[in-house]
């Protein structure tokens, strides 16, 4: 007697939809990006609120730096007991600098979440990895707005005064805010490429104190060596504390306007990229 052995044929595997591919369906689309980027920004506003030491630097070192800078080098540079005109020509120098300080704490963050083990999580997540990056930038573009109000209503306590109009005040703040969200993703690539957070922040003032100090926003740099001075007409530091002290004060906007533009441009064209793709490596 045989033994008659029936071999099943395998389910063939269900076809996909027309129109759709491996590749389609993992791609997300600008709405669920959006939607991602939202509960992200969420969730880093979450961890502010839990710790709210971590706004210690935008709410404290507005009104140090303004302080520091309008009574150590007001009478040295404008004369003694002419303070006032020292807090109009600094103050809105310092909203780009508030830019920069700001700016490296999105590195330190982001190593951190790093170690941590956060990145982690959101690699098993069906997000996009420019999320995250976005969603920190958010976050950090708010904390240097109430940076730059607390600063600037400081200087209103010390005497600054808006020679052009509220417009004008409020162009050269989001000119601040353009060019601060540019430097962001320099910090980020920081944060992403060193190993720790003390390396980010030492790696971080390395960049900061030759751009703040080698600018306009404290002095004028008609005194300066030709050499520094050369550095300063570079340094686009200069060219938006030029904007603007001169959308405040009034003066010629145009060209230093353009130029921080321009750099804003430049700077986030070259390093979004590389921190995104290095960001995509990493996790």
């Amino acid at each position: 007697m045989s033994t008659t052995t029936v071999t099943r044929a395998p389910a063939p595997t269900p076809a996909a939809p027309a129109g759709r591919t491996p590749a389609a369906e993992g791609r997300i689309g600008l709405r669920a990006n959006l939607r991602h980027i939202g509960a992200l920004v969420r969730r880093n506003a979450l961890q502010i609120k839990q710790d709210p030491e971590s706004m210690f630097d935008a709410v404290l070192m507005p009104i140090i730096f303004i302080l520091l800078f309008v009574y150590v080098f007001g009478g040295a540079i404008s004369g003694k007991g002419n303070n006032d005109a020292y807090v109009n020509y600094v103050a809105p120098g310092l909203m780009a600098m508030m830019g920069l300080n700001i700016a490296m704490a999105v590195g330190v963050g982001i190593n951190d979440d790093i170690k941590k083990g956060v990145m982690d999580r959101f690699r098993t997540m069906p997000i996009a990895r420019s999320s995250v990056l976005l969603a920190k930038i958010v976050v950090e573009v708010g904390r240097m707005m109430i940076a730059t109000a607390i600063l600037l209503g400081t200087g209103f306590l010390l005497g600054l005064d808006i020679k052009t109009s509220v417009l004008h005040l409020f162009a050269a703040i989001g000119l601040s805010v353009v060019f601060g969200a540019s430097l962001m993703w320099i910090f980020i690539l920081l944060g992403l490429t060193m190993k720790t957070a003390q390396a980010v922040q030492g790696m971080a003032m390395l960049v900061l104190m030759p751009l703040q100090f080698g600018s306009s926003i404290f002095a004028p740099p008609d005194s300066m060596p030709g050499w520094l001075k050369t550095f300063t007409d570079y340094n686009p530091l200069s060219n938006l504390a030029d904007a603007a002290r001169n959308l405040v004060n009034g003066g010629p906007v145009a060209e230093s306007v353009w130029m921080t533009l321009g750099w804003a441009v430049a700077i986030t064209v070259v390093t979004a990229p590389l921190a995104v793709a290095k960001f995509r490596k990493k996790t």
